[in-house]
């Protein structure tokens, strides 16, 4: 834990900007209180609602009840799906338990699903950039019938077992950036000349937000923290971006996970925070470094998102 040592608190910290909560985040939590509210407890939820252990646990003392298994949920119970979707088999399995579904999956997460949906019906052989074993990758690589080949790094793409000729297209995870995926679409265009994907316009607006925002940021500081869980994909990348730019750079939960040593002669400390991530852990993070201090907090300019989607119709 910090300790309130004079000598190890920055004289300037500086907050990116943009940083937390995406439209996505905030839509899939106002779902879960919505949902409580106008129900009542309990209401069951499959699977983290987000990345955010402090989130899930505000929920669950509200009447939530979080599950990694269907089984675990009664028959006809009212059951949220989580931000990060899931797959055909899991619907089939909500329907045969007549479970009340209320989807709370990311809109930017169903359009993935939807084009992978589409170049699956047109025959071509699909291909997805993600991580193994992300709850996103799994819900999309199970929204459609036909096998998926995975890939998360360049080096991936030479083990394809698909011929140069076939039809080929590609879907992304979310939390990926431009940044992340440029390589790999190139390696891909590279083996597959006639691949398809989706447009540009298409990667997540908060993903590649918040690390065009936290790479500015490093540029100005000794030393960047990101606020999140470590579970958190796109928290885990902002910290990768940061560190990418030649400085330290730490993910912390909140403020309890600080080391002094991290900071002797740190003098400008920079701070961002996963799009799951609830500011009040980044205002305790702040409060934590600038404790007995009057050192300067300076909130760096940044694109203002104004994205906002739609609750469910059972809840507008």
């Amino acid at each position: 834990m910090l300790m309130p040592v004079k000598a190890y608190v920055p004289e300037k910290i500086f907050l990116a900007q943009p940083r937390g909560f995406c439209a996505g985040v905030t839509r899939a939590i106002d779902i879960v209180d919505r949902a409580l509210e106008k129900f009542g407890a309990p209401v069951y939820v499959f699977h983290e609602i987000v990345h955010n252990q402090f989130v899930v646990n505000e929920l669950r003392g509200k009447g939530a009840i979080f599950v990694n298994s269907l089984d675990d949920i009664p028959e006809n119970s009212l059951t949220i799906f989580s931000a990060h979707g899931v797959s055909q088999e899991v619907r089939n399995i909500a329907d045969s338990k007549l479970l009340r579904v209320i989807d709370a999956t990311c809109p930017l997460v169903t359009k993935v699903h939807m084009q992978a949906q589409r170049y699956a019906k047109k025959g071509f052989a699909l291909v997805m950039i993600g991580h193994p074993g992300h709850e996103e990758v799994e819900g999309t690589i199970g929204s459609v019938d036909i096998p998926v080949y995975l890939v998360s790094q360049v080096s991936d793409v030479a083990t394809l077992s698909l011929g140069a000729k076939d039809p080929v297209a590609y879907v992304t995870q979310t939390t990926l950036s431009m940044d992340d995926t440029r390589d790999i679409i190139d390696a891909l265009t590279q083996r597959y000349p006639h691949i398809e994907g989706p447009h540009v316009d298409d990667i997540c607006y908060a993903t590649q937000n918040r690390q065009t925002a936290v790479r500015a940021l490093a540029e100005q500081v000794d030393m960047v923290l990101v606020v999140g869980a470590r579970n958190s994909s796109n928290s885990n990348r902002l910290r990768e971006v940061a560190a990418s730019q030649n400085i330290p750079a730490y993910l912390v939960q909140d403020e309890t996970e600080l080391q002094p040593s991290w900071l002797l002669g740190v003098s400008k400390i920079g701070i961002t925070s996963g799009a799951s991530t609830p500011e009040i852990l980044v205002k305790r993070v702040v409060d934590a470094l600038a404790k007995n201090t009057s050192q300067q907090v300076i909130a760096l300019p940044g694109v203002q998102e104004d994205v906002v989607f739609r609750l469910p119709l059972e809840l507008a």
